[in-house]
């Protein structure tokens, strides 16, 4: 009988043992960001995204248009799927998931339609982290992004909205991504993580998207592809440059707050940032839960 007995422990015990996740994903934070276009999450929160899936976590990215239109000559369907798959690439790179809802660029409203399906996404994701542009933006996509997303931090908790899915049990943090604009209010750098260790890999993923970065965009023009090889080389070490250049404004702009992360001596050493604002809907977390959401403080 006590020889049954052990063997039944030995083999409950073999069977939690292979199918218990591997260190430090039984308590795996879910986070879910929302760009208006396809490249705007990546840029915002391409190195944290990294930082949390090589701890294995997820994350996922949604563009919340296809980004037809944000080219100076590509338009239309070629463009959306030319953009979808620079995103795709880059999601690879970062080790994350995306998804590219198929609402034209420069036309996102705040509808109804585009509530439930901001909110779909953000139970489906059981999200602990949501994080979106502000309202306050210069781009009209990004600011109903950011309006659609808020909409949302109350309705993912509403049993009777969008009922055929379950609700949340416990609110998300909502987080804004950070940028320059004064009014009606500034930014507030409530969170600010070095990106150092994972520079490179956000680089690779950025450098992807052809179509917006060497390309210029919607604003962009023949002008930045020479025929000249050597001029080519210059403009991809140009692009490298400046988008490197973002992450290191970040650092000087926020010295003062990273300081209240790292300490004063490491804080001084941080060359690359992303810097992320509590929303005042979703849940509203202290430093201790701060810490355990971003875990790269320690």
């Amino acid at each position: 009988m006590n020889r049954i007995f052990f063997q039944s422990l030995i083999l409950l015990f073999l069977a939690l043992l292979f199918s218990t996740p591997a260190s430090g994903t039984q308590n795996k934070l879910r986070i879910i960001c929302f760009g208006a276009h396809p490249d705007d999450a990546e840029l915002k929160a391409g190195g944290v995204a990294a930082m949390w899936a090589a701890k294995g976590h997820e994350v996922k990215f949604v563009a919340v248009t296809n980004g037809d239109i944000g080219h100076w000559r590509d338009a239309g369907g070629p463009l959306a799927r030319r953009r979808k798959a620079e995103v795709e690439r880059a999601a690879k790179v970062l080790g994350i998931s995306v998804e590219v809802l198929d609402n034209h660029d420069g036309e996102l409203l705040p509808t109804l339609e585009n509530r439930r399906a901001v909110t779909r996404l953000i139970r489906e994701w059981r999200a602990d982290i949501v994080m979106s542009h502000r309202p306050n933006d210069y781009h009209p996509d990004h600011r109903y992004t950011g309006v659609l997303v808020q909409d949302a931090a109350y309705m993912v908790a509403v049993p009777n909205f969008l009922p055929e899915v379950s609700p949340l049990k416990s609110n998300p943090v909502f987080l804004f991504y950070s940028d320059r604009f004064a009014k009606p209010n500034p930014f507030a750098a409530d969170i600010v993580v070095s990106i150092d260790s994972v520079m490179d890999k956000k680089l690779d993923a950025l450098l992807g998207m052809e179509s917006q970065f060497y390309e210029g965009g919607a604003l962009g023009s023949a002008e930045l592809f020479p025929a000249d090889s050597a001029k080519q080389q210059a403009r991809h070490e140009q692009v490298r440059s400046d988008l490197t250049a973002r992450d290191r404004a970040s650092a000087e702009r926020f010295r003062g707050a990273l300081e209240e992360w790292y300490g004063k001596d490491r804080a001084g050493k941080v060359r690359h940032v992303e810097a992320f604002e509590i929303c005042e809907y979703g849940r509203r977390p202290d430093k201790a839960e701060i810490k355990r959401l971003f875990p790269f403080f320690d």
